[in-house]
């Protein structure tokens, strides 16, 4: 085990905190009525047309078969060199666009930092912060999924704190330049609105995932601040979509749901998978 590794805090709370566990409990996201309602294939392409994904980040109960949608299609793919997740910050802890340069550890085991990544993102606002992931859950959370699907994933964890769009849109350019050439595949973890009727988190939510759709991350920023919509992750989503705006991308939503499907409550938090991929039709539920 590598000393300097960064431990699990989640394990045991919003996942299983043994291997043999979670591995099920994981499985059983897939399995779910709300989730794909299969195990992964083991049977991959030789290609793969999926350049990022945006997934939730909640409790495995909750989100996890959510989630499962994205992994389902990474896990039909041709696995990428490396993984960029782009996480929230919760706490304010840190600088604003933090990243992590060492191993992260899950019940499952180890996964690898790719520092050539890090070195490349290491630019202008983005810094090296260890202390900013110390208690943010938004990037741990993906990890056992990641583990599950893709065989000794590379990753490496930025996490982006909310501000102007100008900012954001520096942090974007700043992965634009890391990722090009390099085999990465983009992910972005975010729950939609929070602590709402689910009538008005499938309304609201539908509007940042429309903007979402357009692949505009101004309207995406725009949507949710006009709107008020309790949207944790818009900062990582829109760094997500600014970043890959030039690349012709077709967003789809793969599964939309909320907390109140699993454990019926007047007030839910909604969550959402989407896909951006390199050639398919992008057609919207909520229209």
């Amino acid at each position: 085990m590598n000393a300097t590794a960064r431990a699990p805090i989640m394990a045991g709370q919003f996942y299983e905190g043994t291997g043999a566990a979670l591995a099920h409990q994981v499985e059983r996201c897939f399995l779910d009525p709300r989730g794909p309602g299969e195990l992964p294939t083991r049977h991959r392409s030789g290609t793969r047309p999926l350049r990022a994904a945006i997934v939730p980040h909640a409790g495995y109960e909750f989100s996890g078969p959510i989630a499962a949608h994205a992994y389902s299609l990474v896990a039909e793919e041709r696995p990428p060199e490396s993984v960029l997740i782009l996480g929230v910050d919760h706490y304010g802890l840190g600088t604003g666009a933090a990243l992590s340069d060492r191993d992260w550890l899950t019940p499952l085991g180890p996964l690898s930092v790719d520092h050539d990544l890090v070195r490349a993102l290491t630019r202008a606002p983005v810094t090296v912060d260890e202390a900013a992931h110390v208690r943010e859950h938004s990037i741990e959370v993906q990890l056992p999924f990641l583990e599950y699907v893709v065989p000794h994933p590379r990753f490496v964890a930025l996490q982006v704190r909310f501000g102007p769009f100008d900012y954001l849109r520096d942090v974007a350019r700043v992965v634009r330049e890391a990722v090009r050439d390099r085999d990465v595949l983009l992910l972005a973890s975010t729950d939609f609105s929070h602590y709402l009727p689910a009538k008005t988190a499938e309304r609201l939510d539908g509007m940042a995932i429309e903007a979402i759709l357009a692949g505009d991350a101004r309207r995406l920023y725009d949507t949710v601040a006009d709107h008020d919509i309790s949207m944790c992750g818009v900062a990582p989503t829109t760094v997500l979509l600014a970043a890959l705006e030039d690349e012709h991308l077709r967003p789809r939503l793969l599964r939309w749901g909320h907390s109140g499907e699993v454990h019926p409550t007047r007030e839910v938090v909604g969550y959402a998978s989407l896909a951006l991929e390199a050639s398919t039709s992008a057609a919207s539920p909520f229209k």
